[in-house]
């Protein structure tokens, strides 16, 4: 019997970048999105399912999720990769669109992760978290963003404490500026658009790579995950000398 992961994000850049490693290797994949997002994708086989969802409705992902758990009653991995990223400095954002980051990006995966808890047990199976170097240091012009961040990062390692009586491992992965969509910078009202798409990335991932090297961190059983060169230089920096990232993140993308 196939392996089940369930990804939320999967209509996006990095999510299809999951999909398509675990599909060679013969999983069966639950794509989660909004319907506009999985409409503008094609058909991609019989191993593949597609589940309409905007996850800030919370009725919704509980119905959606008990449908997804009962045609598959054991799910071996969850991957928490649904999120929007906010440009702009705080003063310009308001505590509507603040709250509208975190519900998307933290409470978002914080009700799948509700919805599939039990599934996921019964596969002794692992949730995939996808953070970012804002979960564990500042980012300018990203509030919002990076307090989503360090949300999701608080929740899933504590959530690896408690699911490992179960048998369930939990990895954080946190990459820099991965390209997911690049050339579409089409941020709307309070700067609230697509991940990947920022126009002050530097040395920026391919989906592709990232998404590799976070499956590659969760099946060597790892807690927590830097992606990529900026990533782990971030992570090395950031605790050696919190004072040194902030000066060389500031050059890096402060306009």
């Amino acid at each position: 019997m196939s392996r089940v992961a369930v990804i939320t994000g999967g209509a996006g850049g990095l999510g299809q970048a999951f999909a398509a490693i675990l599909l060679k290797e013969d999983w069966r994949v639950v794509l989660v999105d909004l319907p506009a997002a999985l409409d503008a994708r094609p058909e991609q086989g019989e191993a593949v399912e597609r589940v309409a969802c905007d996850l800030t409705d919370e009725a919704a992902v509980e119905r959606e999720c008990a449908r997804i758990v009962s045609r598959h009653p054991a799910i071996d991995l969850v991957i928490h990769n649904a999120g929007v990223t906010q440009i702009d400095l705080f003063e310009a954002t308001t505590v509507a669109s603040q709250q509208l980051v975190m519900e998307i990006n933290h409470f978002g995966s914080v009700r799948m992760a509700a919805g599939l808890l039990h599934a996921v047990r019964a596969a002794k199976g692992s949730h995939l978290a996808v953070s970012s170097v804002a979960g564990f240091s500042p980012l300018h012009k990203r509030t919002a963003y990076a307090a989503s961040k360090h949300a999701m990062n608080g929740f899933f390692l504590s959530l690896a404490a408690e699911e490992a009586r179960h048998g369930v491992s939990v990895t954080v992965a946190a990459p820099s500026f991965v390209a997911t969509n690049p050339g579409r910078y089409d941020f709307g009202t309070q700067g609230i658009g697509r991940p990947g798409a920022a126009t002050d990335g530097f040395d920026e991932m391919r989906a592709e790579e990232a998404a590799a090297i976070m499956l590659d961190g969760w099946r060597k059983g790892r807690r927590f995950v830097p992606v990529g060169r900026v990533a782990r230089l971030a992570w090395l920096i950031n605790r050696v000398s919190p004072n040194l990232y902030d000066w060389i993140m500031r050059r890096k993308i402060e306009n």
